[in-house]
């Protein structure tokens, strides 16, 4: 994968350079789309992706182990790198994965990448609890709402979502109220959307 272009996002006082594929409908492959209806969403650089990197990256997260969902390029988890934490950075696409650790590579920051499906989520069930578990724009589908659901519970307590205002997202976010506290964060990258803060209270 050769004709990529750079974008240079500021995140937390730091500009972390970026590549991705200049043309992502040019990876779209329809052997791959018939069978799991692959898209490579992984390939843009989205809106959500940016707020969530932007709200995380001027956290101090001193040490935490942080886990993205769904990384594509993997803006949010560099943020969260820059912010000090240890992070692993999923997707279900091997080449989001594989230019994850060439971004990772380019800002001199080290984060473990890891191909991952929501339907075959042990790799991250073993090393839960996270202290903070990160997501952007994947609430593009009903399904991945109802995944997210099952999963979340048991991956950690403090959930990050970034959502344009998807339809699926506010399915989502109105069942996931009945278990989580759900904080809303406005951001400008999101004009009809906003950061969600899902939390669990501690037991007593």
């Amino acid at each position: 994968m050769d004709d990529l272009v750079e974008e240079v996002v500021g995140i937390g006082g730091r500009d972390l350079c970026l590549l991705r594929p200049r043309d992502a409908e040019s990876l779209l492959s329809e052997e791959a789309f018939e069978h799991e209806e692959f898209l490579p969403y992984w390939a843009e650089l989205w809106p959500s992706a940016t707020a969530l990197a932007r709200a995380v990256g001027v956290r101090s997260l001193r040490g935490a182990r942080v886990l993205e969902l769904g990384c594509g390029l993997g803006l949010p988890s560099l943020a969260a790198a820059v912010a000090g934490g240890r992070v692993v950075a999923t997707d279900w696409a091997p080449d989001a994965i594989a230019m994850l650790a060439r971004n990772a590579g380019r800002n001199r920051l080290a984060i473990e990448g890891l191909v991952v499906s929501w339907t075959e989520p042990d790799a991250l069930l073993a090393r839960a609890p996270w202290d903070l578990v990160l997501a952007s724009d994947v609430l593009y589908e009903a399904r991945n709402g109802e995944a997210l659901l099952a999963l979340l519970p048991q991956l950690g307590r403090d959930i990050w979502l970034a959502d344009p205002g998807r339809k699926a997202a506010e399915r989502f976010l109105e069942a996931a109220r009945e278990i989580w506290q759900v904080e809303q964060r406005l951001a400008p990258e999101l004009v009809n959307g906003a950061v969600y803060r899902l939390r669990q209270p501690v037991a007593t």
